[in-house]
């Protein structure tokens, strides 16, 4: 099976990663363009080999950034030419939902809702009667119904689901969901359904094959583990197609940078739930610093660029980070920057030209509490979207970029061909 999840999200794709068995690949209509999202579809579906493709939708079905309903999950399963499967939480409804689902079905025409699957069910008399109402009414199969659950497999804290690398029993939980489903769930009708996507006229791209690796290759280091954890695998994936050598390490268990590194990716996380850890770790972070003053280049994502700041309070306590840029953050317990973003190239930076236009999205906790300001330190000005402070976004120093900006590599494809260069030039000298 071959694993998707529609819309910008790194928690929800690494439990459906973990479920398949296989990468979950993110498709986001408004990071990336219509026909690179289809081609991500039907080229990752050929790469791992799989007979079916699921995707899992995001918000409620019609819900996008404007009117006509642009970046919804309507939107990409049309794109897609894919069936839905419509999953609703029947809690003390009935006959409702019969009207619910009629009312998506002539919402938009265009679209195919192929089946319904019941959620929060009371007992064996709310399911019944649900069943009869929806196919009577709409015509739309029931194809499963699923109790109210008392177990707490997935449990959930400010920005959603516990990830996958934090959650111990998280082969367990997949498990019991899997349990769950077979219990509950028509899996047949929905393979059946699966067979009833249109055919796409189009033909997908060859797969671009990975770079050429070898000695004179560049090597990335990429911190990957409970506290940096959020990125895309089409990411990392694009610095492989560029002839980088990509190698995982962690300030959780490294003492220090490998010596081999030409350059070094943070992505985003959860610096705040390993603070303690982090600030201790002294011998990872003074690695960190003499690298990127020696010219080594660092891209570094939201929980990359608190990790690149100089202190990070936590309940009332501050604990040092690597002190590369003059900043100081703290946690909150709302959101401080949600949603899709739009930032302008303003200024001078190691990888993206100026005037180029970059799409991403942000999401967080965290917020900066001291910013001392140099001037033309800052790479972004924001058109839509939060950013650091005052429209911007984006500190940079040395070859060292730092931003609470998401991007992903299919809508950003500059960033992995200058970041390759960056490590290689780095490597030559």
């Amino acid at each position: 099976m071959a694993p998707f999840k529609k819309g910008p999200d790194y928690i929800d794709a690494g439990w459906l990663s973990l479920a398949a068995g296989n990468p979950c690949y993110n498709l986001d209509t408004y990071l990336i363009d219509h026909d690179t999202v289809v081609n991500s579809y039907l080229t990752n579906t050929s790469k791992l080999g799989a007979d079916i493709a699921i995707v899992e939708g995001n918000r409620g079905l019609f819900d996008g950034i404007d009117i006509d309903g642009k970046t919804s999950t309507a939107e990409t399963a049309k794109l897609l030419q894919a069936p839905v499967i419509l999953v609703l939480d029947c809690t003390k409804s009935t006959r409702t939902m019969a009207a619910a689902v009629l009312g998506c079905l002539h919402f938009d025409p265009e679209l195919t809702i192929g089946g319904v699957i019941l959620n929060r069910i009371a007992g064996p008399r709310h399911k019944n009667n649900l069943i009869n109402n929806i196919e009577h009414h709409t015509g739309v199969p029931v194809i499963g119904a699923v109790p109210k659950l008392r177990s707490h497999d997935f449990p959930e804290r400010h920005m959603g689901l516990v990830p996958t690398p934090e959650h111990d029993w998280a082969y367990e939980s997949v498990g019991n969901a899997e349990r769950i489903v077979r219990d509950n769930v028509d899996v047949s009708r929905i393979i059946t359904l699966s067979e009833t996507a249109t055919p796409f006229e189009r033909s997908c791209l060859v797969p671009e094959d990975l770079g050429e690796v070898s000695e004179a290759s560049p090597v990335i280091g990429v911190i990957r583990d409970a506290s940096f954890q959020f990125y895309y695998p089409e990411n990392i994936e694009a610095l492989e197609a560029e002839g980088a050598r990509v190698v995982e390490i962690s300030p959780l268990r490294d003492t220090e940078l490998p010596e081999v590194l030409d350059g070094l990716y943070i992505g985003g996380g959860f610096p705040e739930t390993h603070a303690r850890e982090l600030g201790e770790n002294v011998a990872f972070r003074e690695s960190i610093l003499a690298k990127v003053k020696e010219g080594m280049p660092l891209y570094a994502e939201c929980g990359g660029l608190i990790y690149m700041g100089e202190e990070l309070e936590v309940d009332g306590t501050s604990y040092p980070m690597t002190g590369l840029f003059p900043l100081s953050f703290s946690v909150s317990q709302k959101p401080q920057g949600h949603g899709y973003v739009v930032a302008e190239v303003t200024g001078e930076n190691p990888f993206y030209e100026l005037g180029t236009e970059i799409k991403g999205h942000e999401f967080r906790y965290s917020k900066i509490t001291r910013w001392d300001r140099e001037e033309n330190d800052t790479a972004f000005t924001m058109a839509r979207g939060t950013g650091m402070a005052d429209t911007f976004d984006g500190i940079t120093k040395y070859n060292a970029l730092a931003t609470y900006t998401h991007i992903h590599a299919l809508g950003t494809p500059s960033w992995a061909p200058s970041f390759v260069s960056k490590a290689l030039q780095y490597k030559k000298r």
